[in-house]
């Protein structure tokens, strides 16, 4: 295509005064679906808001144009036109390009979908879903592998973990009567059979600027979940609090029990998690908040002192999603940083290597915290 062609494709219609592009042509159609969504008001291409023009739509916008840009005119269109009413028909649903903002779209209408409609709306939750815990369910999991095999080679020669008693026994062979003593060559570690390592709390707000992270938030507490050495427990709050840990087998059908909006509760929803704690000094608590408090804030920070007296590690991601640029109140984020609770967004591909810094108890410095000034 020439450079005349792509800035009259750029331009629309009203600037094609000498009918540059061909009729019936691939330009021409371009144009068209081009048209219909990002025309002004008084000149739309006649995309509207009926599920035949809008179906019709989304399959011409797959002829013309690569995944990537399907996918973006999609969310311009959900966006733009207001067509949220149309996913609740399935013969339409069925005709999106599965992505990760139609599936947050989905989720957050998940309580007005008919029955007709769940079903195809589960199935392409599933597939994007399935799609981002391929790509994060290996480094995740090696991370926190990696990272609690080095732990436990520390922990077990720290004398409060080693058992006396059967580990004298097993080296009674490595008596030195000259010195009167045994030289062991090997420790024997208390038991730990059936408990975890560390326990790690995904606490998520759900208010409407997290979409992205209550997604991402569910697919890392599904893969953590499947680990027996750390306790994994997944919490997700407006001004209530609900335990989703019982999902976690089960990422799709945790991402419709969450609830999109609301008000805010940070502190509340701390406490929630703090009264589950059964080990605080082995846990560490993701809060995954833009730390936008509806409740006073001076609540919510004395319970965050109380966790960390009581030896919890809290980190703040401000945003879990793959932009990384979060919108966030900064006074409570720079308070909390200075507290000790480090805020800073993350993405989802950074993510296993925080986990991993954070359960070898390593500064967390070299992170991006660019955001908290």
């Amino acid at each position: 295509m020439d450079k005349q062609k792509k800035w009259r494709l750029i331009l629309g219609k009203t600037d094609d005064e000498d009918g540059e592009l061909e009729e019936n042509s691939t330009e021409q159609g371009m144009d068209n679906v081009m048209e219909a969504l990002y025309a002004p008001e008084d000149r739309k291409g006649g995309l509207g808001r009926s599920a035949p023009n809008v179906n019709r739509w989304l399959g011409d916008i797959r002829k013309y144009f690569p995944k990537s840009i399907v996918q973006l005119m999609q969310k311009d269109a959900l966006e733009r036109l207001g067509l949220e009413q149309l996913l609740m028909e399935p013969e339409l649903l069925e005709s999106f390009e599965p992505d990760l903002d139609l599936i947050t779209t989905i989720i957050s209408l998940n309580h007005l979908l008919p029955e007709r409609t769940k079903e195809t709306a589960r199935i392409i939750v599933k597939k994007v879903v399935d799609e981002i815990m391929d790509r994060l369910k290996y480094p995740t999991t090696s991370a926190v592998r990696g990272a609690l095999s080095r732990s436990e080679r520390l922990r077990k020669k720290h004398p409060r973990y080693v058992d006396w008693n059967r580990t004298i026994r097993s080296n009674l062979k490595n008596y030195q009567p000259s010195i009167g003593a045994i030289i062991p060559d090997h420790f024997i570690e208390h038991g730990r059979r059936g408990k975890a390592l560390k326990h790690i709390y995904l606490l998520v707000d759900q208010s409407g600027s997290m979409y992205e992270s209550i997604v991402y938030a569910g697919i890392f507490g599904s893969i953590l979940g499947s680990l027996q050495t750390i306790e994994t427990r997944l919490i997700v709050f407006d001004t209530n609090q609900v335990d989703l840990t019982h999902l976690l087998d089960d990422p799709v059908e945790l991402l419709f029990g969450t609830q999109l909006g609301g008000g805010t509760d940070i502190g509340m929803a701390l406490r929630f998690a703090m009264d589950k704690m059964t080990n605080p000094s082995e846990t560490i608590l993701f809060l995954i908040s833009d730390l936008y408090e509806g409740a006073p804030e001076d609540i919510f920070l004395q319970h965050v002192r109380e966790a960390q007296d009581q030896g919890v590690k809290i980190i703040n991601l401000l945003a879990l999603d793959d932009k990384g640029k979060p919108f966030y109140d900064k006074e409570l984020a720079r308070t909390l940083t200075h507290m000790g609770a480090t805020s800073f967004a993350c993405t989802p591909d950074q993510f296993p290597a925080l986990l991993e810094a954070a359960l070898e108890n390593k500064p967390l410095d070299h992170f991006d915290a660019s955001a908290i000034e």
